[in-house]
């Protein structure tokens, strides 16, 4: 229950960074939800192909019986929602809205497709292109954080915003590759404000509260790299 008659239902998958946005969103909110883990890669739920008939893909938030799916989408939709409810997320000025939508955009254009590239490459090649494109979209959101922060801690200032949430959803992903590359996506020396911003992000209680772990994910994105090989040696032999 969110409180006030209001049901909130959250249709998941522990690992993704999109259904993460809609966690951290509902954490910063101080908002109560059931939560319902998917399994996307099996048999989805009924509950899911009924909620979700377009895309049938997490997250999904059902908000007293009606569903609203895609992770940008909900993270406004719950800033508009429940305006009332813990810190604005979204800026109140309308061109600092246009700006933060923009560089959600980004994330999930560039930021994401280098994940991507990164963990479904089939060639060293093309995994090596995949941490390329991670590093440069990193420098260009270091430009974007100097521009939105104004010199503050967060995207939203002094306070986690809109664009906190959307990058803060790959922020446990950021840290995996980390730990599997054996070096700093968000390099100190080449983004200090990114590193910065990262370690900020992941210390506050509301973020903690609902970031996934490393260890599991660094386990999981083995897992996953594993049977792609085996897969692929399969496929070269039949």
């Amino acid at each position: 229950m969110a409180g006030g008659g209001d049901e909130l239902k959250l249709l998941g998958m522990w690992a993704s960074p999109f259904v993460l946005r809609a966690r951290l969103a509902l954490s910063f909110k101080g908002l109560s939800y059931e939560y319902v883990e998917e399994e996307i890669f099996g048999n989805k739920s009924e509950l899911l192909l009924k909620s979700n008939p377009v895309h049938k893909k997490v997250p999904v938030l059902i908000h007293n019986g009606k569903p609203v799916c895609e992770s940008r989408i909900i993270v406004e939709y719950i800033d508009e929602v429940f305006g009332a409810t813990g810190p604005s997320l979204l800026p109140a000025d309308p061109y600092d809205r246009a700006v933060a939508r923009f560089w959600a955009a980004y994330i999930d254009d560039k930021l994401f497709s280098s994940f991507m590239m990164i963990i479904m490459g089939k060639t060293d090649e093309e995994k090596a292109q995949g941490t390329k494109g991670l590093f440069a979209a990193a420098e260009t959101l270091e430009a974007a954080l100097e521009e939105c922060s104004k010199g503050r801690p967060f995207f939203g200032g002094d306070s986690v915003g809109y664009l906190d949430i959307a990058l803060g959803g790959f922020a446990a992903w950021v840290r995996t590759r980390d730990v599997i590359a054996g070096l700093k996506h968000f390099d100190p020396k080449k983004t200090p404000l990114l590193a910065a911003w990262l370690e900020r992000f992941c210390a506050l209680h509301a973020a903690k509260a609902v970031m996934p772990d490393v260890e599991k994910l660094v386990e999981l994105s083995k897992m996953r790299e594993a049977q792609q090989a085996a897969a692929a040696a399969a496929a070269q032999t039949n």
